[in-house]
Formats: C-alpha cells, sequence, structure tokens
C-alpha cells in the first residue's frame, strides 16, 4: 500500500537525473524512486506516483504545490526530464498538401518542421487551454497559452484550432 504525501511530512532530494530519495519525518525512507505523473496531460501538478526500481509505487503525491520548496523543486526537475515536450514559441508557416499539414515552428529547443496527419485527432485542446500537437512520427509538442503567441502564429493557428 502507497503512502500518501499531502504535504510538508517529507523530505525529498534530487539524486539522479530522474530520480529522488523519500525521507518520511516519521523516519521511513525509501531511495532511488522514479516520479511519474499519473495524469500526464490533466493532472501535471496533482497525484505524482513514486515507483521504486521494480516500478512499485511507494508513495503517492496528491499535490505538488504543498510541499516544502526543496522537495517541490526536486520533484519539478525530474518531472521536466521525464516528460520532455518541447514548447511551440512561434507558427512560422503553415501548408495544407494532400490532407498533411506541415508546420513550420519555433520551439524551446530550435525551429522545427512537422507534420500532422490528421488535425482533429493530432491537435487537442485541453481544459485548461494548453494545445498538444502531435507529429507524423508521433513526437509531442505543447503550446502553453495561444494568446502569448505572437499575432502571426494566432491568426495561422485559428484556421486549424
Amino acid at each position: 500500500m502507497a503512502n500518501y504525501i499531502n504535504g510538508d511530512e517529507v523530505r525529498i532530494t534530487k539524486v539522479g537525473t530522474c530520480l529522488v530519495d523519500v525521507e518520511f519525518y516519521s523516519g521511513e525512507r525509501f531511495e532511488g524512486l522514479e516520479p511519474r505523473r499519473l495524469f500526464p496531460l490533466s493532472g501535471l501538478r496533482n497525484y505524482i506516483t513514486l515507483l521504486d526500481s521494480d516500478l512499485k509505487e511507494k508513495a503517492v503525491i496528491r499535490d505538488l504545490d504543498r510541499l516544502m520548496p526543496d522537495s517541490k523543486k526536486a520533484i519539478e526537475d525530474c518531472l521536466e526530464e521525464y516528460y520532455l515536450i518541447p514548447r511551440i514559441t512561434a507558427v512560422l508557416n503553415i501548408v495544407e498538401k494532400f490532407g498533411v499539414l506541415k508546420w513550420t515552428i519555433m520551439t524551446d529547443r530550435g525551429e522545427r518542421t512537422i507534420r500532422i496527419k490528421n488535425r482533429h485527432s493530432d491537435i487537442k485542446t485541453l481544459y485548461d487551454g494548453r494545445i498538444l500537437v502531435r507529429d507524423a512520427n508521433d513526437n509531442r509538442y505543447e503550446i502553453p497559452d495561444v494568446s502569448a503567441l505572437d499575432k502571426h502564429s494566432q491568426k495561422l493557428l485559428s484556421y486549424e484550432l
């Protein structure tokens, strides 16, 4: 049975690229746990599971924002590394040919050209306003806030969303 972490009853320290040690103030300790989101699309900050090397759940963080600052940062760093999704910062061009969209985009990782097979299933607007895009090679991209993009990008996207 997993331990539920509700707030500041633990100290979490990062010990590897995607690993943490968890020490409960009651004395219980787990080493080398991997943080993973139970709801990777909708639950970015809630219900983070901590798995051991056998992928057995040892603890669940109910709300990341209720952790102590150092513990919170350790988990955020691990999740950022594990769920690396380039963020689209600008849409430079969109061309459609034979039903396939070709987007030229700028991301936080540089310029890319991606192909999108089906605008209805490969471009999803989530409840919190984020947009997830999946390309023909099953790579994922995120637009955290369309309104934060430049006017040209917003105009191009207005035809696709």
